[in-house]
């Protein structure tokens, strides 16, 4: 089954047909689901055919033993009657800037070297002065994000991927689409197979037609896969690491990651440090 499909049957199942396709979704069996939830497995055929109605908590213990995602945990109890458990707070928001304060700071540590904060759909919530300037090499920043990404948010797939982006500048692009391309399929059926605006242009982009495939037909010289950038006369070779929240509580929280990027060798630092003036 094509992952689009399984997005319409995540949206449209009830919750016996939710509950059975985020199982097969993990690939466990009722024998595993039900040992795992502390449940009989005759329960939980009764659960997934409709003839058994969940109680909150079960279903809660459900979502915990599938490792939903806190969105995909509000769903479920939604398909079975219950309100959301877990609230979807605005980044910008009050009681958000605890987290908002955290993630200034690590985006401002991590100069002179560039750092992204991104939500679920790779969509950029913030970045640090590093980053820009190191988009800014590219040309114009505005109007690199206005042909990538048209009027829609300002997504980092769009820009390292399409050809409206900086994927003229990426020099082994050969190497990153293919990783890129099966991470974020790969965290899209972690979500129940939802496809983003961002993703399914990419999936439906001919040019990219390539590099949908397995990433390990990429043979790298490193242990991780840096990303090797033109602008100009000036050349530096980047690799990232991702960082997550390890307690969320909260949908929004859930959903963002920090990117932070690390040269892969002494000229890249060097350059990254004379651009910050260090």
């Amino acid at each position: 089954m094509s992952v689009v499909a399984t997005s319409i049957e995540f949206r449209s199942a009830g919750f016996g047909g939710l509950l059975r396709s985020w199982r097969q979704a993990r690939r466990a069996s009722q024998l595993d689901l039900a040992l795992d939830a502390g449940v009989s497995q005759r329960h939980l055929s009764c659960l997934e055919s409709g003839r058994a109605r969940p109680s909150r908590r079960m279903v809660l213990g459900l979502a915990e033993a599938l490792d939903l995602p806190l969105r995909d945990r509000n769903r479920l109890l939604g398909a079975a009657g219950y309100t959301a458990e877990f609230r979807e707070s605005a980044l910008e928001g009050a009681v958000m800037a605890p987290v908002r304060e955290a993630l200034e700071r690590m985006l401002r540590h991590h100069e002179p070297f560039p750092a992204i904060v991104l939500d679920g759909d790779y969509d950029l919530r913030m970045t640090n002065a590093a980053f820009d300037t190191l988009l800014g090499l590219l040309g114009d920043a505005d109007e690199l994000w206005r042909r990538c990404c048209g009027d829609g948010p300002r997504n980092a797939l769009l820009l390292t991927l399409s050809s409206n982006g900086a994927r003229g500048a990426v020099l082994n692009f050969d190497e990153v689409a293919p990783v890129l391309l099966r991470r974020a399929w790969h965290e899209a059926l972690a979500r129940g197979g939802e496809i983003s605006p961002a993703l399914r242009r990419l999936r439906e982009d001919e040019e990219l037609a390539p590099f949908w495939r397995l990433s390990e037909a990429v043979k790298a010289d490193l242990p991780v896969v840096p990303v090797r950038l033109a602008a100009g006369d000036l050349a530096l070779s980047l690799f990232s690491m991702i960082s997550t929240f390890g307690t969320p509580y909260d949908v929004t929280t859930d959903e963002l990651r920090v990117e932070s990027f690390f040269p892969a060798d002494a000229d890249s630092e060097r350059l990254l440090r004379g651009l910050a003036g260090r």
